[in-house]
């Protein structure tokens, strides 16, 4: 082949490969890791394995447990997967106003929640403490950046392409806003894994307060300040679909089957607990990345309980022709109430098609770096 030929398929390939980079979609995952595996890393996991993705960075949030140990997790797993290229940001240690105390106080007065996160008795540990790291300790550390100034550098770098995942407390997206108020409208869309409206379920956690879910209360103030901020496009997987899906000891052992990173990881360290695993943050990922898994939704307008009581932190929802009216009277509504794509039901043999392609497929390998 002539050296000018040669040139020019060398050329087009570079051209094909630079559009094939240009299509992936941009998302920064917003998550409280707790780790190793669970709900937390396996969403993670689901959305570094496509390959039609470019992770831009993993901020977290304290709250299924505390910060200093989902980083580690995060971190850890990066190693086993070989993406340590990937940056991990140091978010909120704790929420904007809810307190542990007052958490307490509450549980005297009006009876105890299911489950409080970091906060959880009996597995509570000091926060700067590592507690259980089965997988190891890992050797690479955070990025010096903090997640709200990284949340909003990205969106500024580029505007109106990053979709943020969050599958826990929004406090990272809360704070990211105090500090830009234009974050929310530069970005592409909001996911988010939280809220609660009529779970039909026999789970004890949401037979007597259906509306409460865990997400949206741990940090109340800071679900309130996301829910009404102008985004682009917001997209809910609530509770009620939630529970539609589950781990299974089935999914665990298939994982063993297979030799490439991730599996081996989730087949080391999957558990199961008790008669409730569902697949939370890992169907809203999955719904991001093929929508057609969701067969159902609704639109309505999401906010959150913030009166001290026994209903704190309970999502509060209306329709089109119910949500709150402006203070003046008339029938303008509240401009900061934002529509939300609700997800309400699934195919569920897609969705569980796809949570094992990905899962058991070889990683991506890191993007060559920009010049």
């Amino acid at each position: 082949m002539k050296p000018s030929r040669i040139r020019i398929c060398l050329a087009a390939l570079l051209l094909l490969a630079s559009l094939a980079a240009a299509q992936k979609r941009k998302v920064i995952i917003d998550q409280d890791a707790a780790g190793p595996a669970g709900t937390d890393q396996q969403s993670i996991l689901l959305l570094i394995q496509s390959p039609r993705t470019e992770v831009l960075g993993i901020t977290v949030v304290t709250g299924d447990q505390w910060l200093t140990a989902e980083l580690a997790h995060t971190l850890r797993m990066l190693e086993l997967i070989g993406r340590t290229d990937i940056p991990v940001l140091r978010g909120a240690e704790y929420p904007l106003l809810r307190t542990k105390e007052e958490t307490e106080l509450d549980e005297q007065r009006y009876g105890q929640f299911a489950w409080l996160g970091a906060w959880t008795p009996r597995f509570y540990h000091p926060p700067r403490e590592l507690g259980p790291m089965p997988e190891g300790v890992p050797t690479t550390k955070p990025s010096d950046e903090d997640a709200a100034h990284f949340l909003v550098r990205m969106v500024h770098k580029y505007p109106h392409e990053v979709s943020i995942y969050e599958g826990g407390p929004m406090t990272n997206l809360a704070l990211a806003i105090s500090l830009d108020p234009e974050f929310p409208s530069l970005a592409k869309e909001l996911v988010f894994m939280g809220a609660s409206l009529s779970p039909q379920t026999d789970d004890p956690e949401f037979i007597n307060t259906p509306r409460r879910e865990f997400n949206l209360w741990f940090d109340p103030e800071a679900a309130h300040i996301v829910l009404r901020a102008p985004w682009q496009k917001i997209i809910c997987t609530p509770v009620d679909i939630s529970v539609k899906t589950r781990l299974t000891q089935d999914i665990i052992d298939r994982f063993k089957q297979f030799p490439n990173p991730a599996a081996q990881y989730l087949a080391k360290y999957s558990t199961l607990h008790g008669s409730y695993n569902y697949l939370w943050d890992e169907l809203a990922a999955a719904a991001w990345l093929d929508p057609t898994i969701i067969t159902k939704t609704e639109t309505l307008y999401v906010d959150v309980n913030l009166d001290h009581g026994a209903t704190y932190g309970d999502t509060l929802v209306w329709s089109d022709n119910d949500k709150p009216k402006s203070q003046s009277g008339n029938s303008k509504p509240q401009a900061s109430l934002q529509p939300v794509q609700i997800q309400l039901d699934l195919d569920k043999a897609r969705f569980y098609n796809q949570f094992l392609t990905l899962l058991t497929s070889p990683t991506p390998k890191p993007e060559t770096p920009k010049p």
